[in-house]
C-alpha cells in the first residue's frame, strides 16, 4: 500500500520545452530557401508584373496614364465605373458567359461518351476512331472556318452566337482524348464488377466512371471555358456585324479602337475582362492540377 502511495505521488515528467532556433540560424535557412527558389522568385516576378502594371495604370487619372508615373497619385477608382458608362460591357460579359457556359456543358455532354467509348468498351475499329480524333485534334480551326461558316449561313444563324455553341455539342477531340486518357487509369476491375451485377454500359459510366472522373471532368470543363471566354477569333467572325451579340472579347477590341489615348480605361476594361477567369480558376486550382496531372499517367 505504502509502494502504491508513493508511486501516486509521484509527479507526472513535463514535456521537455521545444527549444527555438537562434535568430542567426533562422535567417540563414530563410537565405538559403530565397537562394533555392531564386530561379521561381523570377519568373513568378516575370509572370506578375504585367498585371501589377495593368492594376495600377487602371487606377490613373488620363494624364498620368501617359506619363512615366508608375505608381498612381491620386488614385482614381472610378475608371471602373466609367467603362461601365462607355460601353455595355455588362451586356458583353453575359453574352461571354451565356456562350462559354452553354458551349461547356454541351461539350461534356459530348465528349465524355466518346472517352469512355475509346477507352473501356471493346468494338471494332476503335483504334481507327481514335486516329481520326487525334487527326482531328491537331487539325487547325482556320482550316475549317470557310466550309462551317457557308453551313450556318445557309441556316440563317450567322449574327448569333449558336454558331459557336452548337459545334461543342458535337464533340470535341481534345477533350475526347484527354478524357480518355484518364478513364484508362481506372481499373477495368470496377467495370467488369459493375456487369456482373447486371449494369449496362451507360449505367457503368454514370454510376462508376463519372464518380472516379470528376477531376479529369472538371479540368476539361475549365479547359473549355477559359477557352471560350477567350476567343476572339469564332465571335469576330460570326457577331462581328451585330454588335448586340459581341462577347467581353470583341468588345474590348472595339473599346481599344474606341479609346486609344486613354490606357487608364482601356486597362480598367482589360483588367474586368481578365477578372472573372481568374477568380474561376483560384476557386478550382486544385481539382484542375489533379485533372491534369492524372490524365497523363498512362497512355
Amino acid at each position: 500500500m505504502a509502494t502504491t502511495a508513493a508511486s501516486q505521488a509521484v509527479p507526472a515528467p513535463r514535456p521537455a520545452a521545444v527549444r527555438r532556433r537562434p535568430p542567426r540560424r533562422r535567417r540563414r535557412e530563410l537565405l538559403m530557401s530565397i537562394a533555392e527558389n531564386s530561379l521561381l522568385i523570377a519568373l513568378a516576378i516575370c509572370f506578375l508584373s504585367p498585371f501589377v502594371f495593368i492594376l495600377l495604370t487602371s487606377l490613373m487619372t488620363n494624364h498620368q496614364a501617359l506619363s512615366t508615373d508608375l505608381w498612381p497619385s491620386p488614385i482614381e477608382p472610378g475608371n471602373f465605373i466609367q467603362v461601365f458608362r462607355e460601353e455595355p460591357i455588362a451586356h458583353y460579359a453575359l453574352n461571354s458567359f451565356m456562350y462559354a457556359s452553354l458551349a461547356t456543358i454541351g461539350l461534356l455532354i459530348s465528349s465524355i461518351p466518346a472517352g469512355y467509348a475509346l477507352s473501356v468498351m471493346r468494338w471494332r475499329g476503335r483504334n481507327l476512331v481514335l486516329v481520326l480524333v487525334l487527326v482531328a485534334m491537331m487539325l487547325p480551326e482556320q482550316v475549317t472556318v470557310i466550309p462551317v461558316y457557308v453551313l450556318f449561313s445557309h441556316l440563317h444563324l450567322i449574327g448569333t452566337l449558336w454558331p459557336l455553341i452548337i459545334p461543342n455539342w458535337l464533340g470535341d477531340a481534345f477533350s475526347i482524348f484527354l478524357l480518355r486518357q484518364f478513364f484508362m487509369t481506372i481499373p477495368s476491375e470496377y467495370a467488369d464488377a459493375a456487369r456482373v451485377d447486371g449494369c449496362g454500359e451507360l449505367r457503368i459510366l454514370t454510376s462508376v466512371y463519372l464518380r472516379l472522373a470528376k477531376p479529369a471532368i472538371a479540368a476539361v470543363a475549365l479547359f473549355s471555358f477559359f477557352y471560350c471566354w477567350n476567343d476572339f477569333f469564332g465571335p469576330l467572325i460570326y457577331t462581328g456585324e451585330t454588335p448586340a451579340h459581341w462577347t467581353l472579347s470583341v468588345g474590348l477590341a472595339q473599346f481599344r479602337t474606341l479609346h486609344q489615348v486613354q490606357w487608364n480605361l482601356t486597362m480598367a476594361a482589360t483588367l474586368l475582362f481578365m477578372l472573372p477567369v481568374i477568380l474561376i480558376f483560384f476557386a478550382a486550382q486544385k481539382v484542375f492540377i489533379e485533372g491534369v496531372t492524372l490524365t497523363g499517367v498512362k497512355g
